[in-house]
């Protein structure tokens, strides 16, 4: 499914480039929720990855026409996203409170049998948050993206070793935060 996944970008790609806009607002279609998921991770704050993906957006645009099929649309746009996210970590330091936001969430832990999925996304995007922004973006990739590390790295730029090493701490301080946020409750989320 991949494949035909990789096919039908380069086809929307062509078309672009033809001049067909609307083959364009079709690739952002399909790519924009998981673009915006990896941005999130790394910025940290939903509208200023909002606002940093509406830059990645513009400039896939523009150099669409530099894209040269040689890897999946997808990691050569990821890659994209995650230059434009660091960049914009450079130029601008952006905290969020997020211990206030850890203590909400544990006046707000269910004292049920079973976790809703709206519930579900919400506590793993939070100790998402809680990550270092390289474990968070790893394991979107690796998880939502369903990237092998090759294509991981393709994305980030990270070595192999770094790769694995983020993937292995994420997952452990993922389940630290989650325990941290839910308690005993943690058992109905998983």
């Amino acid at each position: 499914m991949k494949s035909n996944r990789i096919q039908q970008d380069y086809d929307l790609i062509r078309k672009i480039n033809d001049g067909d806009t609307s083959a364009f607002r079709q690739l952002v279609y399909v790519y924009k929720d998981v673009s915006l998921s990896l941005a999130v991770s790394i910025i940290r704050d939903a509208t200023v990855a909002e606002d940093v993906l509406q830059d990645v957006f513009i400039k896939v645009y523009h150099k669409l026409h530099t894209f040269q099929y040689k890897s999946s649309f997808s990691t050569w746009l990821y890659r994209i996203v995650v230059n434009t996210c660091y960049n914009k970590l450079k130029r601008k330091k952006n905290s969020l409170d997020i211990e206030n936001t850890m203590e909400t969430l544990r006046l707000e832990s269910p004292q049920r049998d079973t976790i809703g999925e709206d519930d579900q996304k919400k506590f793993i995007n939070i100790a998402l948050q809680q990550l270092r922004p390289d474990e968070a973006l790893v394991l979107r990739l690796f998880y939502l993206c369903e990237y092998k590390i090759r294509e991981i790295q393709e994305v980030t730029g990270f070595k192999t070793s770094k790769i694995k090493v983020d993937l292995h701490r994420g997952r452990e301080n993922m389940l630290f935060q989650l325990k941290k946020v839910l308690g005993d409750d943690l058992k109905h989320l998983l």
